[in-house]
Order: C-alpha cells, then structure tokens, then sequence
C-alpha cells in the first residue's frame, strides 16, 4: 500500500461517517479510476480506467472504516463497487478487487436476506474466506438479492469470476426453478 492512502485522509469526503457517505467515497475512488486524477490518485502515477492495488485499498479503508465497520454493506456501496469495477478495464491489483467485491455483495446480500453478518473488518479481509460467513445456498439468499446481483451483472464488459462463482454456489440444487427465471448473465462452466 503506497503512502497515498496509509496516511490521515485531506479530503474528509473521504472519511466515511455512514454508509451514504461511504458510497459517495466510493464514487470519488470510481472518479479516479475513470480519470486518473482526484484525491484517490494524488502523489502517484495512475492511468485513466486502470485500477491498482492504490484504488483497492481505498475501497477496502472506506468500506471497513470505523464509522461503517459493524453495519451491513448497503445496497449504494455495492453498486457503487460495482461502477468502480465496470470503470477498470485494466487490472494491476491481483485481483484483490474481485474478491472485496464478491465479498461485499455477499455481505449486502445476506444481511438484506435477514442473515448475520460479521463486521465488514472481517467479512472484507483478504484473510477471510468467504465461505467461512456467506450463504452457501440460495434457499439462505431472498430472490430479490439474486435477482438485483444477477441484474448489475447483465451485460457488463467485466467479469468477476469470483462473483459469478459466489452466485453459481449460491443457485445450488436448492435453487434450480430460480435459475430458469434469471437471466442468462454469466457462464457457470468458467
């Protein structure tokens, strides 16, 4: 993590004081990928629509801060995640990004599906396997959470295999009439 983002936030639009502010934060990040420029990219080089390792710990400060920390990720962070990750169409994280972001859908999905969540702190970790608190079936997951991923997947440039994973264990045998009324969004043969 460069020293960008470890030292104390200028800009508080950046210190998420809720979960509305932090989706906004996570619009200022999306801002940056898409322009290389703004208070996400400051002191370093960074190329329009590429997302490093930089963008990924911001996103990952934002969502795990302490003001959000215990609440579920909310519906506006998810997609929020979702336009940062639509935003990139280079890649230099290591796929740090795709596993935040299937891990914070699985968390907005799940908490929305009256499941327990564990902190964001836990849940987001890159130590934490995700299949150590998510849902591993859709019988768990309200349809309507399904349906909402299964629709901010539709027809987009980048594909998160590690999303489109997390939903393929999801849509489990318990699932199968559902998965004939989703729509055709990813290839479970990866």
């Amino acid at each position: 993590m460069s020293a960008a983002v470890t030292k104390s936030v200028e800009s508080p639009s950046l210190e998420p004081s809720c979960r509305d502010t932090a989706a906004h934060a996570l619009s200022i990040v999306r801002d940056g990928v898409i322009t290389g420029e703004g208070p996400t990219t400051k002191g370093r080089v960074h190329f329009s629509r590429s997302l490093d390792a930089d963008d990924t710990a911001w996103c990952t400060r934002i969502l795990t801060a302490t003001a959000v920390n215990d609440q579920p990720v909310s519906r506006a962070e998810a997609e929020a995640l979702f336009e940062i990750n639509e935003a990139a169409t280079e890649r230099t994280d290591g796929g740090r990004f795709d596993d935040l972001l299937a891990k914070a859908v699985a968390h907005y999905a799940a908490s929305a599906s009256g499941l327990k969540v564990p902190p964001r702190s836990v849940a987001l970790s890159a130590d934490t396997e995700i299949e150590s608190w998510a849902p591993s079936y859709a019988s768990k997951v309200n349809s309507e959470m399904l349906e909402w991923i299964a629709g901010q997947m539709r027809g987009k440039r980048q594909n998160n295999r590690r999303l489109m994973a997390m939903v393929a264990t999801f849509l489990g045998a318990t699932a199968l009439p559902l998965a004939g009324q989703l729509p055709n969004v990813f290839d479970i043969g990866m």
